[in-house]
Order: structure tokens, then sequence, then C-alpha cells
């Protein structure tokens, strides 16, 4: 029985996972999948610090389904290891979604920037998710050739953005390591799309809006329940059409 209270919204996706679970919108995305009528099998909750995870390993006590990993998206011998770890579980059944969540936000205006904060926000925002989603492929992959003979969902990469990263709606400047490693992540984005498309695999950019997180401050309007909520929606329905765009929380979509 799920703990959060049942979710109506048809979940297509068997194992997840998920960085930066430990807390904001990442822990919330673990406690609405467990939410969920017809929650995953497997997910893959990972964070950098597991002495500060208590609450993500109370979840993992009370759900067999959850299993908590270490992982520092910086770091490629634990991405590695994570990924030997995922590997052990999923018992032939690949990665049907991976979330990547973790980030860092560096606001420097043009007086405040430096280079070791340039480098820092693209590192983590955009170097990491991409090695980890290069070393999950072949589990990505595995998904999508059982997809095709069940004519289910196909794997879905999702990419956390930020409205930030619209260079169209760009009017007022600054944050510029932010800005610019969440544009690089929507361009990743956009060629894993491409690259992948004929192995059955999709990906996807996602703002979560100005959510009420350490990240996005006390002033923030949507709460991270509304956010996560809308952002299950969104890579629920995504399909061939949706696949390599840009969308908001609430499924509309963004301008590059």
């Amino acid at each position: 029985m799920a703990a959060f209270g049942a979710s109506p919204i048809c979940w297509p996706f068997k194992s997840v996972l998920v960085t930066g679970s430990n807390r904001g919108i990442g822990f919330e995305f673990v406690k609405q999948l467990l939410g969920l009528i017809d929650p995953p099998e497997k997910i893959f909750a990972t964070c950098r610090s597991l002495e500060k995870a208590s609450e993500l390993k109370k979840l993992a006590a009370t759900h067999s389904n959850v299993h908590v990993i270490k992982l520092d998206v910086n770091n490629l011998e634990e991405i590695n290891q994570a990924v030997a770890e995922v590997e052990r579980k999923p018992e032939g059944q690949g990665l049907n979604l991976l979330f990547n969540n973790a980030g860092v936000i560096d606001r420097s205006t043009i007086d405040q920037v430096t280079a070791e904060g340039m480098m820092n926000n693209y590192n983590t925002n955009v170097v990491g998710p991409l090695m980890l989603t290069k070393a999950l492929l072949p589990l990505l992959l595995l998904a999508a050739s059982q997809s095709r003979n069940q004519d289910s969902t196909k794997p879905l990469i999702a990419n956390m953005s930020t409205g930030y990263a619209s260079i169209t709606n760009n009017t007022w400047g600054t944050m510029y390591p932010y800005r610019a490693s969440k544009v690089a992540v929507n361009m990743v984005t956009k060629s894993l799309s491409v690259d992948l498309a004929a192995d059955r695999i999709m990906a996807v950019a996602l703002h979560p809006g100005w959510v009420k997180t350490d990240m996005g401050g006390s002033k923030a309007p949507v709460t991270v329940e509304q956010s996560v909520q809308g952002l299950i929606t969104v890579m629920a329905s995504m399909d061939d059409t949706k696949t390599g765009g840009f969308f908001d929380f609430s499924g509309k979509a963004l301008p590059w």
C-alpha cells in the first residue's frame, strides 16, 4: 500500500534513477512516486552524502523498492560504482527513467563572477549529468529494447533545467554561471534526443518553476509538492512529439 496517498497518474516507468534525492525536489519526487497507484518497481535514489540523508533512508527502510545510493555526479569513480550497483538490481529490466535532478546555483553578476564559479556550475550541472547518462546508457538501451517488444513507453532522460536558461526570456541578465550551465544542459538534452532517437530513448529538459526550496528561497510562489506533481505529469505524458523539448512543470513549452 502506498504511504503518501495514491495518485491517479498512470506512471509508465518501471525503474527510475533520480539524483539529488536527499532534499527538495529530489526527495519529494521519490515520495510522490511512492504515492502512485502503480509505483515503480525500482527507485534508485542517489545523494552525495548518506549521513545527510536520514529521511531518505527512512523511506528506504519502509519501502523495499527504494534503493539509496551514494553519488556525487562530479566524481567519475562514484558514477561507475553507482552504475554497477544499479546493474545488480533491475534483474534484466534495464532503466526506464533517468532524472538528472542534482545541481548547484551561482547567481554571480558580471562584477562577481569568477572562472572557478563558472566551472563549478558547468561541471556539476552539465558534465556530471552527461557522464552519468553515458554510463547508464547500456541500461537505458536494455529498457528500450524491451519497450519495443512490449509496445510500452520508451525510456526517458529528464534533465533539470530552468527558465533562466531561456535566451529569449533573458531580459535582466546576471546569474552568469547558472544561466550558462543550464543553457548547456538544454543543448545536451537536444543532442541526446537526436542521437538516441533511433534507439527508442527520449530526452527532455524541464523547468520546475520558482520553487520554495533551499535553492529557490522562501519567496518562491510554487511549493515543492506542486512542482513535483507537475514534473511527474509531464514525464508520464512524454512521447515522440515532445522529446527534445523544453517544458515547465505545467507542460508549457518554453522558448530556447
